[in-house]
């Protein structure tokens, strides 16, 4: 049962229930408020409002006192913008018989509107949006709301994420877009299709990544419903008109632009497609060489497309060591050795994506697409672990049989204690560990990892313009 509220009144008091001083304002409001989740604190649930430029507001309810509800304030509407987060005390919102009948266990709607434009959605100046798209290296949990086999919404993956629960990141903790997020100082974009990515939430960016797809859309049959790189694309034309209602079409195309897009594709085309068994469809439609350059052609339209969507710093990453990883040792070497088979198929794969992307800035005349030689940053580590300090970069610290290499990680798994000792995570994915030897690279490595230039230097050519 719906309860709507409509209200007019000057307020002239609970204005600084956050402590935030400003000076009274007539206001209309009209309460909406839609759906919410419990936490350990209390209820509290993130909004659009569609009267005050789509502002962010927060239904807030505690047992205990919060630095976002002082003793005096019940409940309070936090509407959050750049410069200032207001609050508004319901105790004098609503008649103590309404106060009483009003259900936290019922959805309501909200729709605020303020007569100055004081929480209005506006990007902080200094923020910077980061998108990604990919694969299993860099989703960080959209696959949890599909119907799909590729998922790591179980334990012990997130063993050593902040909250030591799984988010659907293929990692023990964090992975390489939040490590990134985590040097640049800002918040790690939520996935695309997690309900709370909405409001003032989407200035932070946006996950498009999917575990398990590729450069081609049928690179990743087996596990159904993923998100295929197209449409992931179509996704962040999306959020560009998601966003464009909450700030305006000016500023969504500035956002845009000085944002910051890391793409990670091309393991899958080999491992689920081209390899996946024996006389797979596309190895007796392509000899491996062909079937590379048709990789290349149909990479060159995904990266036109996200400069055709006004994406201007892009980073694109290779093929880590498909052939090395403890998957692929498990069913295709007897002493360890790296599979040679697709060994060489990352070594004609990479090269050519790193001249594809230095073909299109010289045909853009402008640096941005940057390539990222993953497959150089993860043999540092594979070929002399000890030198990084693991112990081994042949055993996952999660897995069964041979290497840890055969099946998933599940609980019922092998688990390494220590997983700052393991280069590899699961059967396919990198620790979280050796992750951040990789984005310490891509910040700060030499042309033979980064070319045109590394992240630093990109973000600096930013700075100095500014």
């Amino acid at each position: 049962m719906f309860k709507r509220c409509i209200i007019s009144w000057a307020v002239e008091r609970h204005i600084d229930c956050c402590q935030v001083p400003i000076a009274p304002f007539p206001v209309s409001v009209v309460l909406e408020f839609k759906s919410y989740s419990s936490t350990s604190t209390g209820r509290r649930a993130i909004y659009e409002g569609s009267m005050i430029s789509q502002a962010e507001l927060i239904l807030y309810k505690s047992p205990q006192p919060s630095p976002l509800q002082p003793a005096h304030c019940n409940y309070c509407i936090l509407s959050a913008s750049s410069a200032k987060l207001v609050a508004i005390s319901l105790q004098d919102i609503f008649h103590p018989t309404m106060r009483q009948s009003f259900s936290f266990s019922s959805s309501i709607f909200v729709a605020l509107l303020l007569v100055l434009g004081v929480a209005s959605i506006t990007p902080r100046a200094d923020a910077r949006a980061f998108f990604i798209f990919g694969d299993s290296l860099v989703d960080n949990g959209n696959n949890n709301y599909l119907l799909t086999s590729a998922r790591a919404d179980a334990p012990p993956y997130g063993i050593d994420y902040p909250t030591h629960r799984p988010t659907g990141r293929f990692s023990n903790g964090l992975n390489i877009p939040d490590i990134i997020s985590e040097r640049m100082g800002m918040q790690s974009p939520l996935p695309y299709l997690a309900p709370e990515n909405t409001g003032q939430q989407l200035l932070n960016g946006a996950n498009f990544a999917s575990a398990g797809v590729g450069i081609l859309n049928d690179t990743g049959f087996q596990f159904m419903n993923i998100i295929r790189i197209t449409k992931q694309l179509e996704y962040y034309q999306q959020f560009q008109t998601r966003v464009g209602s909450l700030i305006g079409e000016a500023q969504t195309t500035q956002l845009i632009n000085q944002g910051l897009v890391l793409i990670t594709l091309g393991g899958n085309d080999f491992v689920n497609n081209y390899y996946l068994v024996p006389f797979s469809a596309r190895s007796r439609q392509f000899a491996l060489p062909d079937y590379v350059r048709y990789l290349i052609s149909e990479y060159r339209k995904i990266l036109m497309r996200l400069y055709e969507l006004g994406s201007r710093k892009v980073i694109v990453t290779g093929t880590g060591p498909i052939g090395c990883v403890p998957a692929e040792l498990a069913q295709r070497s007897r002493n360890g050795e790296c599979s040679a088979e697709l060994q060489h198929a990352a070594s004609l794969f990479n090269p050519q994506l790193a001249q594809l992307i230095s073909d299109i800035n010289s045909e853009l005349g402008s640096n941005v697409f940057m390539a990222a030689n993953t497959m150089a940053m993860h043999m540092d580590f594979v070929s002399n672990p000890q030198a990084f300090g693991f112990v081994t970069s042949k055993i996952a610290c999660c897995g069964q049989g041979p290497y840890n290499g055969i099946g998933l990680c599940t609980p019922l798994s092998n688990l390494c204690p220590n997983r700052d000792i393991y280069a590899f995570w699961d059967p396919f994915h990198p620790s979280e560990r050796a992750n951040r030897i990789i984005v310490q690279q891509i910040f700060s490595g030499s042309p033979q990892y980064m070319q045109p230039m590394n992240l630093s230097a990109a973000l600096a050519m930013d700075t100095s313009r500014t």
